[in-house]
């Protein structure tokens, strides 16, 4: 009888041992999945300053924007100028936020991009599960990059007129993609589980619930989930 429990004892710690082995194994560190830009050429966008309006105060417009573009970096086919240069059109040409196309295009035009992304953070709560909500608005234009310089604003407000038709600059598109984060939801944490592998340090003494307990975290995992959302958009030619 202690033969044949030794016998069957073996034979449950060796099926152990094979289900183990068969079970699938995460990606690598670093090895997460990236997202690509439509079509084989290389496109230009810039990343605006956040706007806030959550009700926090505890919301870094410039620092969700530098998650933001840590991002867009990531994707193939994609050169992103930084939030600091956009600041600095900002400031020269008076503009405290994008309220047009018009505006969206004088900050194209400065910078020489063909796309420029505008953030907006609705909710915000850091404290784990995380909730985070917001949208995207990508002003774009066809054709690429417009390198004729573009009229100065503030030379159109004191003339109280248009320049010619033939000095307008493209009005661009306006593409949009809003979301709600909440990590109490199942499916949320389900999706950003998925994120998380291949991006989380598994030698870290938190593992994969950083993602839970870091509000940056969560708000890059926030960002990437819209970014792909508009991609989709550009896809199907919207």
């Amino acid at each position: 009888m202690k033969a044949k429990g030794y016998k069957i004892g073996c034979l449950f710690l060796l099926g152990i041992t094979i289900g183990w082995g068969c079970s699938p194994k995460p990606p690598p560190y670093g090895r997460e999945r990236q997202l690509s830009i439509p079509g084989t050429q290389t496109r230009i966008w810039a990343v605006a300053p956040v706007l806030n309006l959550s009700g926090q105060p505890g919301v870094d417009p410039l620092l969700q924007a530098d998650i933001l573009y840590q991002q867009l970096q990531t994707i193939n086919g994609l050169t992103v100028i930084p939030v600091d240069r956009v600041a600095q059109v900002y400031a020269s040409a008076n503009i405290e936020q994008i309220q047009s196309p018009e505006q969206a295009t004088i900050v194209m035009d400065a910078l020489g991009c063909e796309g420029l992304i505008v953030a907006t953070v609705t909710q915000f709560d850091p404290y784990n599960p995380p909730k985070w909500g917001g949208s995207l608005q990508l002003f774009r234009r066809e054709g690429g990059v417009n390198r004729t310089p573009p009229p100065d604003p503030r030379q159109l407000l004191r003339s109280g007129s248009p320049p010619p038709e033939a000095n307008l600059p493209q009005v661009p598109q306006m593409l949009q993609v809003v979301g709600m984060f909440d990590a109490t939801n199942g499916t949320v944490r389900d999706a950003l589980m998925t994120y998380a592998q291949g991006r989380h340090e598994p030698t870290g003494p938190m593992g994969i619930k950083e993602y839970f307990a870091s509000m940056d975290r969560f708000s890059a995992f926030c960002y990437h989930a819209l970014l792909e959302d508009l991609l989709v958009l550009l896809r199907n030619g919207r």
